[in-house]
């Protein structure tokens, strides 16, 4: 049985790396659901340990977080962000410094994912209008979500289970995180502008400005409660209860339906993350993970210093994806040290712009554009992708072992 587990989680990461069942319209999701299905179906995951396997605090977590996010679009927010950043096109510069700074901030307090999905498509038509081309400025916005994201713990999925799985202290988190992230937000800027400088250089048509109705009365609403939520976090109340309990509160309205709330779930990341719970445990029941540790740790390899868990972190977020990878690393690798988790989650957040395939913040980005009549292409963002994460990693690095959260 070992010997078959391991094939199957191998098969699932391998399909990770891919994205897709070759020749079949399967994405990730559907290959983990797959691979924890076989796994149940054959024994080697018993029913009586599922719930144990799935670690629900996160999953609730992400999905109170979404519906806040979702309250967010509704009351107009996201587009009239998009419609303000869109009316700075007069200085292209002007107006991707904007994007940086926007999707950036939005997206170290709300899902990077739901940020960039309700975001892109508005800063599409916007751009449109303005007779620009909208790539440099959609990169800015994928590498600034990634970015901004990795400044707190509820930013991207990734470190959602991070703080979730280590009790990491959300306050205590963003004062080590929010320098590097800021930085990194600097770099992006700074990396698509030289690399689209003739783009940029470009004047914009007249356009007449579009402003969007904003509903002042829930805009208001959703920053009260964004900022109950922070206050929450700093509290002794979980974190998945008290994102529940603002949701909770967010969906009671007189004119939205509460089913709206929840169409804006993203049910397959919900998926994903349960399927690779239960990939993961069946490994590491049958001690073949403990043994593999054990072994890095006796050779020096284990990457618990910045200079080895950087490469592994940029290699495994941009092959198997930086969710996966963070899924499979926790749960195969017990009793991390609390800087280590504070250097994988920076780390695995900041690898995410190297490649188009990185993070699931670009794939979003690039389907969104599509969608929109716009191509983004692996060797367009990688123009600017690598430099900016290699740059923007290195300082990350710098910066943790400066700070005394992990040696070098």
């Amino acid at each position: 049985m070992p010997s078959f587990v391991l094939a199957v989680f191998a098969l699932c990461y391998i399909g990770m790396a891919l994205g897709r069942l070759p020749g079949f319209k399967v994405d990730r999701t559907g290959i983990a659901m797959i691979a924890a299905v076989v796994l149940v179906a054959a024994g080697a995951e018993p029913l009586e340990r599922l719930a144990d396997a799935v670690h629900f605090p996160t999953l609730l977590l992400l999905g109170g977080l979404m519906i806040v996010s979702a309250r967010f679009g509704a009351a107009g927010i996201y587009e009239a962000a998009s419609a303000w950043i869109a009316r700075q096109a007069g200085r292209p510069i002007r107006l991707l410094a904007f994007t940086v700074a926007i999707g950036g901030s939005m997206s170290a307090f709300l899902v990077n994912d739901i940020v960039v999905f309700a975001m892109t498509p508005l800063l599409c038509a916007g751009i449109a209008r303005r007779g620009l081309d909208p790539r440099p400025f959609l990169f800015a916005l994928a590498a600034a979500s990634n970015a901004g994201s990795a400044a707190t713990l509820s930013g991207n999925p990734q470190n959602i289970l991070i703080g979730q799985a280590g009790g990491l202290d959300f306050w205590a988190y963003l004062a080590v995180a929010a320098p590097p992230a800021a930085l990194a937000l600097a770099v992006s800027f700074g990396a698509v502008a030289l690399v689209w400088r003739e783009a940029l250089a470009r004047l914009p048509a007249a356009a007449p400005a579009v402003r969007p109705p904003v509903d002042r009365g829930q805009a208001t609403l959703c920053g009260i409660a964004l900022v109950a939520l922070l206050a929450l976090f700093a509290t002794p109340m979980p974190r998945e209860i008290a994102a529940l309990l603002v949701a909770a509160v967010l969906v009671v309205s007189r004119t939205l339906s509460s089913r709206m709330f929840f169409e804006e779930i993203d049910w397959p990341l919900l998926i994903l993350f349960a399927a690779l719970f239960v990939v993961n445990d069946a490994l590491a029941a049958t001690g073949l993970a403990d043994r593999a540790v054990a072994w890095l740790a006796a050779e020096g390899v284990l990457p618990d210093r910045a200079a080895m868990l950087a490469p592994v972190a940029l290699v495994l977020s941009n092959t198997i994806g930086n969710v996966p990878a963070v899924v499979m690393i926790l749960k195969l690798w017990p009793g991390i040290a609390e800087g280590t988790l504070v250097g994988l989650a920076v780390l695995s957040t900041l690898a995410g712009n190297l490649f188009l395939v990185g993070s699931l913040a670009n794939l979003i980005v690039a389907e969104r554009a599509a969608s929109a009549g716009v191509r983004l292409t692996f060797r367009d963002h990688a123009k600017a992708g690598v430099p900016l994460t290699l740059v923007s990693m290195a300082a990350a690095v710098a910066w943790l072992v400066a700070a005394g959260q992990m040696r070098l």
